[in-house]
């Protein structure tokens, strides 16, 4: 049978937000991103329980009670975790059944050289993803290896974002050793490289970077092709300067994300209102940037 392919069905000019930044944990089988340990760890991290992994349908039905759209993935992290993904397939083709709300991104573990090049590709030609997730800690892999860039090749030629999850991470947080992640994977200077040699490869680095947030803003105020998400921390924990930037030089270049279901939708938006951002700043956070980094707008 093949593939039910994704067609975006969102009104753009309905919604309130897009949020650029949201998990799926779990499939139709039953299968979780993560292993045991790992999910328990990170529940206990963010103080999340059974809410951490709703199905897709609940989370279409979630965003579209609030009118928003949402940006949904999760991470193909086999080689390094010896634990499959829930099924990227599956995310796209149930994006396809509630594409007035859902925009699926694909996952491709990076250490599975050509077939990772042939399966980015297969994503988008047959699934219609509309870009890519990477978690460099979890997947265990420096960005700037240039063993990597063909797949990068194959991303920027189909014309779709990839988006990096940098910083401190709360998978495998409070385990020994953190459960074997290391967090210099997930330093955005290592995608300074990339975005230098892949000029039109739009890249997203996902979260205020801890510990690395000026090195952060710094990327993406030189590079024209960087954007920066906000999701996975309350808005009251914004680093101040990441503020002041945003609210600057950066208020066309950072995105409204939340990390859902780890941080709630309506926690992040209720916590932002707090912020001293100028008011027509915000609406370029909420849409307007993400419109960019989609492809939507130009």
């Amino acid at each position: 049978m093949s593939p039910v392919r994704y067609e975006c069905g969102v009104d753009f000019d309905a919604v309130e937000a897009i949020d650029i930044h949201t998990h799926v944990e779990i499939d139709a089988c039953g299968h979780r991103s993560l292993d045991d340990e790992l999910m328990a760890a990170s529940e206990k991290y963010f103080k999340s329980g059974e809410e951490r992994t709703p199905r897709i349908e609940s989370i279409a039905e979630h965003y579209r009670e609030r009118n928003m759209a949402a940006v949904v993935f999760t991470v193909d992290a086999t080689s390094a975790t010896g634990h499959g993904p829930n099924s990227v397939e599956e995310i796209a083709e149930l994006a396809a059944a509630h594409n007035d709300v859902l925009i699926p991104f694909g996952s491709v573990d990076p250490w599975r050289g050509k077939a990772a090049v042939d399966r980015a590709r297969a994503l988008v030609e047959d699934y219609g993803v509309r870009g890519f997730k990477f978690h460099p800690s979890l997947q265990s892999f420096e960005p700037d290896d240039r063993r990597f860039y063909p797949l990068y090749e194959a991303i920027a030629a189909a014309g779709v974002p990839a988006l990096f999850h940098t910083g401190q991470t709360g998978i495998g947080a409070g385990l020994p050793g953190g459960h074997g992640i290391k967090l210099r994977y997930s330093d955005p200077m290592l995608l300074d490289d990339v975005a230098a040699d892949f000029p039109d490869l739009t890249i997203v680095m996902a979260h205020p970077a801890v510990p690395w947030v000026d090195a952060q803003i710094s990327i993406a105020t030189h590079k024209a092709n960087v954007y920066l998400d906000l999701s996975g921390w309350s808005p009251k924990y914004f680093p101040p300067q990441l503020v002041r930037a945003a609210n600057s030089v950066l208020r066309e270049k950072v995105l409204f994300g939340s990390d859902f279901p780890v941080i709630q939708v309506d926690r992040w938006r209720r916590d932002f209102a707090a912020l001293d951002i100028k008011p027509e700043v915000a609406p370029l956070i909420f849409k307007e940037n993400a419109l960019r980094v989609l492809g939507i707008k130009r």
